[in-house]
C-alpha cells in the first residue's frame, strides 16, 4: 500500500509501519472501548465510538497510501492517539489503573513509526498531556462510577505482546544490513542505470545515472514511466521477464529499445536507441526487483551498418534500373532497324543478289539481331521480375491454345535438329486464368532448351493434365541431362551448365531464370527431373483460378513474391528445383 512516489528505503519503511499501525489500532481500541466504556456510558456510546476508531485510523491510513504524504496524517495521528489515551485512563479509574501504563505507547509507537529520537520526544510530549488532561475528562465525559479492576492488566499486556515480533524483527533487520549492497555503491562499479521496480514492474527508485544514459530525471521513471518509453513491440518481452521473476526465477537478460527525450527536429520514431536489460531477484526477495538497464552499443552499430547497406542497395537498384532504360533504348531501336532492313534485303524488294554468298551474310545478320534483340529482351523481363515491376494481366483462356501457338513457333527448330516434338494434353487441361503472355514465354523457353540440349533424332513431348484445383504441365525431352552438382545453379541469372556439350550452344542462360521469376507471379511451383544421359523433365503446377488477389500499383503491375534462398536445389515453392535419380 506505499505510494510509488516514495523510492527511499527509508520512507517507505516508515509508511509501511504508520499504515500498519493505523490498520491495527482500530481493533486495540475497539477492545479498550468495549472493557472501559460500557458499563459507564451504555452500548451505544460503545458502538460510536468502535466506528469513530475504524474510520479515523483506517481513513488516515488510506489516505497516507493515495497520497503519499505523511507529515500531517501522522500528526493528527498522534494528537488523536493523546485524547483517546487520556479518555481510557479516565474511564479506567486515573492513574491507579494498571492503564494508565499504555502512556509508554505513544512515544514507543512514535518512535517505531518515525525511526528518530525527536518523533520519540513528541510521543512523549503527548503521552504526558494525556496524563495531564485526564482529570479533567471524567468532568467532561460522563463516565459514571468507575472503580480498578484487576482484568485492568489485560490491556497493557495486549500491547506488550506486540513489541515481541516487532523488537524481534527489528533485531534481524539490524543484522541483515551490513550485507546489504547500497544501489549508490552499485552505481559506482557499472556504467548503467540502477532501477528498483515492484513487483508488476512499476518503478520504485531509479539511480542518478538516468541524467547522462537516458537523458532523463530519475523521477520520470517511477510508476510506469520505463513501461511507458519501452517499444510497443519490446513490451511482451519485458512483462514475460517480470513475470519469470514472479514465478522463482532469479535472472532474465533481454534487448529492448526504450524512446530517450526528442532531439531537436528529428521524429519521434528515431528516437527509440537500443538497450540492455538485466533483471535480478534475490533469493529472499518477493516484493521488488532490480534492474540493470544499460546502451547496447554493438546493436546501435549494427544498426547503423545495415541503414547503410540498405541506403547502397536502393541507390544501386536506382542505378540500375536507369541502366537498363537506357539499354533497352540504345540497342532495341538499332536492332529493330537491322531486322526490318535484313528482312527487306532478304526479299529482294530492290532487286536480286549478285552472289548467293551475299543473300547468306544478310540472313546471318538478321539471325544475329533477332538473337541479340530476344537476350535484350530477356534481361528486361528478369529485371523486371526481380525489382516486382511485371505488369501481369490475368485472363480464361485454353491452355491448348498456348501449346499449339508454342508448337507452331518451335517446328522448325525441331525439324533442324529432326527432333519430334509432340503434345499429350488431357482433354480435362480445359481453361486457365492467368497471363497468356507469361504462360507462352514459359512454354517456349522449356521447349527451346529441351530442343537445345536434345541431341538429332530425339524427342520433346509437352503433356498437362488437370489435379484438382490445379493445372499441371511438363516438358520432357531425351537430351543429355543434369548432373547432380549443376543442380545448384539452375534458375540462376547468366548460369549455364558448363559441359563440352553446352557450350557449343549460344544462351545467355536467362531461360530458366525467367520461367523461375514467371512461376513464382502466379503462386506456382516448378520441380526438374534428371538423370545425366538420360533427359530431363520439367514440370510446372499452376492454379488453375489464378493467383490470389494482392495489391497493384495504379500501372496494374503485380509484385513479385519473394524467392527463398535456401532450398532452391529441393524445395517445392516458388519455382524451387529437385533432382531425382
Amino acid at each position: 500500500m506505499v505510494h510509488p512516489a516514495i523510492v527511499g528505503r527509508d520512507g517507505r519503511l516508515r509508511q509501511r509501519r504508520f499504515i500498519g499501525t493505523m490498520l491495527a489500532a482500530p481493533f486495540f481500541a475497539a477492545g479498550a472501548a468495549v472493557t472501559l466504556v460500557t458499563s459507564g456510558m451504555g452500548a451505544a456510546v460503545t458502538v460510536a465510538t468502535i466506528f469513530a476508531a475504524f474510520g479515523l485510523c483506517w481513513f488516515a491510513a488510506l489516505l497516507v497510501a493515495a497520497s503519499g504524504k505523511m507529515a500531517l496524517a501522522a500528526q493528527v495521528a498522534l494528537v488523536a492517539g493523546g485524547l483517546a489515551l487520556a479518555g481510557a485512563i479516565a474511564a479506567a479509574g486515573g492513574l491507579a489503573s494498571p492503564v494508565a501504563l499504555l502512556a509508554l505507547a505513544l512515544p514507543f509507537e512514535a518512535w517505531w513509526i518515525g525511526g528518530s529520537k525527536r518523533a520519540a520526544l513528541w510521543g512523549g510530549i503527548s503521552a504526558l498531556a494525556a496524563v495531564l488532561l485526564q482529570p479533567f475528562v471524567g468532568s467532561v465525559v460522563p463516565l459514571g462510577a468507575v472503580q480498578v479492576a484487576a482484568w485492568h492488566w489485560l490491556l497493557p499486556l495486549a500491547w506488550g505482546l506486540t513489541l515481541v515480533p516487532r523488537l524481534a524483527a527489528l533485531g534481524d533487520a539490524a543484522s541483515a544490513q551490513p550485507a546489504l549492497l547500497p544501489s549508490d555503491r552499485l552505481e559506482d562499479v557499472i556504467d548503467a542505470v540502477v532501477l528498483h521496480v515492484a513487483r508488476h514492474g512499476e518503478v520504485l527508485d531509479a539511480s542518478a545515472k538516468a541524467r547522462t544514459i537516458l537523458k532523463l530525471p530519475p523521477e520520470l521513471l517511477f510508476g510506469a514511466g520505463l513501461f511507458d518509453r519501452i517499444h510497443l513491440s519490446d513490451r511482451v518481452a519485458y512483462l514475460s521477464a517480470l513475470a519469470d521473476l514472479r514465478d522463482g526465477a532469479l535472472a532474465r537478460r533481454l534487448d529492448l529499445r526504450v524512446r530517450l527525450p526528442q532531439d531537436g527536429n528529428a521524429p519521434m520514431a528515431d528516437n527509440f536507441r537500443p538497450f540492455q536489460l538485466e533483471l535480478v531477484r534475490a533469493e529472499d526477495q518477493q516484493e521488488t526487483f532490480t534492474l540493470l538497464l544499460r546502451e547496447n552499443d554493438e546493436t546501435a552499430e549494427l544498426r547503423d551498418e545495415l541503414a547503410a547497406a540498405n541506403e547502397a542497395a536502393a541507390s544501386a537498384e536506382v542505378a540500375k534500373g536507369r541502366f537498363l532504360a537506357v539499354v533497352s533504348h540504345e540497342l532495341r531501336t538499332p536492332l529493330n532497324a537491322i531486322i526490318g532492313f535484313s528482312d527487306m534485303l532478304l526479299h529482294e524488294m530492290f532487286g536480286g543478289f549478285k552472289d548467293p554468298r551475299q543473300k547468306e551474310y544478310v540472313g546471318l545478320v538478321r539471325d544475329s539481331g533477332q538473337h541479340l534483340l530476344a537476350v535484350v529482351t530477356s534481361i528486361l523481363d528478369v529485371s523486371r521480375i526481380e525489382a516486382g515491376a511485371y505488369a501481369t494481366e490475368p485472363e480464361p483462356f485454353r491452355f491448348i491454345e498456348a501449346v499449339e501457338m508454342c508448337q507452331s513457333m518451335m517446328q522448325l527448330q525441331a525439324n533442324a535438329k529432326n527432333i519430334g516434338l509432340q503434345a499429350q494434353i488431357a482433354p480435362d487441361a480445359g481453361e486457365i486464368n492467368a497471363d497468356r503472355r507469361a504462360v507462352q514465354q514459359i512454354l517456349i523457353n522449356l521447349v527451346s532448351n529441351a530442343i537445345k540440349f536434345t541431341p538429332d533424332g530425339g524427342d520433346v513431348v509437352v503433356g498437362a493434365k488437370r489435379i484438382g484445383s490445379r493445372l499441371h504441365f511438363w516438358v520432357r525431352d531425351t537430351g543429355i541431362g543434369i548432373a547432380e552438382e549443376d543442380f545448384a545453379n539452375l534458375g540462376k541469372p547468366f548460369m549455364q551448365i558448363q559441359n563440352d556439350y553446352t557450350r557449343r550452344f549460344e544462351g545467355t542462360g536467362l531461360g530458366l531464370s525467367l520461367v523461375k521469376g514467371l512461376v513464382a507471379l502466379h503462386e506456382g511451383t516448378m520441380s526438374i527431373e534428371s538423370m545425366l544421359g538420360e533427359g530431363t523433365t520439367v514440370t510446372i503446377s499452376l492454379p488453375v483460378n489464378g493467383p490470389k488477389k494482392r495489391a497493384t500499383d495504379r500501372n496494374g503491375v503485380l509484385p513479385m513474391p519473394a524467392t527463398r534462398t535456401k532450398g532452391d536445389a529441393k524445395g517445392d515453392r516458388n519455382g524451387s528445383l529437385r533432382k531425382t535419380a
